[in-house]
């Protein structure tokens, strides 16, 4: 009889845990998903000539749904990519520095970068969780630990988001941003209301348009066009996605946020170039989705393009979101770069590179492939 009431106790508890991570992920993931756009926001939103047909549009036509549904599964299962490094990638404890001046890049991983230029701090696309998704249970996990702890960065006076994707845009990231520091998020048009979802105060939030700009102190920002996509849910594109031009001074950073290649790149380095170091997207691209991720030769490209002088790639390294080899999208980013004569510093995720006195590149990432 004991034995009966243990085995329907264990049950018991069984049940119990099962319910409570139910109603934890039934409230968790929702929250994460974000807010709607509605109000004076969704007035702002129907007034941007980048909204058409009911939700925001590249400038030329673009697949954002994968095509040939059959060759993803088939680089799924039999594909053979390696895609996560062999061993350890080499980390860089990122102490703050005391001193902002001149032009350094520390890349973080994947997309999540800090630029100080002339004293002044920006930061880029932060996602400090271990998974890019709604959920910390489920979804691409990080191959790498964060160099700094998201409370350690240093006081930054702006805090950038190129588009609402789980990789770029991080509710517990953001919730935490907004306890330790005081900078506004300076974000495309309609990403205010996850923000606001997760209370990020109203005075914080500062949304703009293509082609608009903002100062912030000393810096000046432009949001620029991307040709990409949005959305956390089913529903697609009822946000912004873009560009980022960083400026003080004489000083100029160009960052590509997502984006397949197209013709605006040209166009923004003529209206905005030259740029003394461009963070570029290379990973996570795939002959299924052209339009909406740069090949690495792409990103090269994009770099000439808006007449960059030192290049950065970001967006590889950190997360698997494609079918290709963990190194496959700076091996050939680095030998593009060489035959067009691009200089490019490939740093470890936590390393500071000084924009005018660059490291070599090195390959350390082919010691860990």
């Amino acid at each position: 009889m004991s034995g009966t009431r243990k085995g329907w106790g264990l049950v018991g508890l069984a049940a119990l845990a099962g319910g409570a991570a139910v109603a934890w992920f039934g409230r968790e993931v929702p929250r994460a998903m974000g807010g709607r756009v509605s109000g004076e926001r969704a007035d702002r939103v129907r007034r941007s000539p980048q909204w058409r047909d009911g939700r925001f549009q590249n400038t030329i036509p673009t697949l954002t749904m994968p095509s040939n549904t059959a060759k993803l599964a088939h680089d799924a299962f039999f594909g053979g990519q390696v895609r996560r490094p062999k061993r350890d990638i080499p980390i860089v404890d990122a102490a703050p520095s005391a001193d902002a001046t001149g032009l350094h890049i520390t890349w973080y991983g994947h997309a999540s970068t800090l630029v100080e230029i002339e004293g002044a701090r920006v930061l880029i696309d932060p996602i400090w969780s271990d998974r890019c998704s709604p959920s910390q249970e489920v979804g691409p996990k990080r191959l790498h630990r964060t160099p700094i702890a998201v409370d350690m960065l240093p006081e930054v006076d702006a805090i950038l988001i190129s588009h609402d994707h789980y990789d770029h845009l991080d509710m517990a990231t953001v919730q935490e941003l907004t306890r330790s520091q005081d900078a506004p998020f300076v974000v495309p048009l309609g990403v205010g209301a996850h923000l606001e979802a997760w209370r990020v105060p109203a005075d914080r939030i500062i949304e703009l348009d293509w082609n608009e700009d903002v100062e912030i102190g000393r810096v000046h920002l432009v949001c620029t066009a991307a040709r990409h996509f949005s959305g956390r849910g089913l529903k697609r594109d009822g946000t912004l996605w873009s560009s980022w031009v960083v400026q003080v001074g004489e000083r100029k950073v160009f960052y590509t946020g997502d984006s397949g290649y197209f013709d605006g790149y040209a166009e923004i380095g003529e209206r905005l170039g030259p740029f003394d170091v461009t963070l570029i997207q290379i990973g996570a691209y795939g002959d299924a989705w052209p339009h909406i991720h740069m090949f690495p030769e792409e990103g090269v490209a994009a770099h000439l393009d808006v007449k960059g002088g030192l290049m950065i790639p970001v967006h590889w390294a950190t997360f698997n979101l494609a079918f290709h080899d963990w190194s496959e999208p700076v091996d050939r980013v680095w030998r593009e770069a060489k035959a067009r004569g691009v200089r490019l510093a490939v740093p470890r995720p936590g390393e500071r590179v000084d924009v005018d006195l660059p490291p070599p590149v090195d390959g350390w990432w082919q010691a860990v492939a």
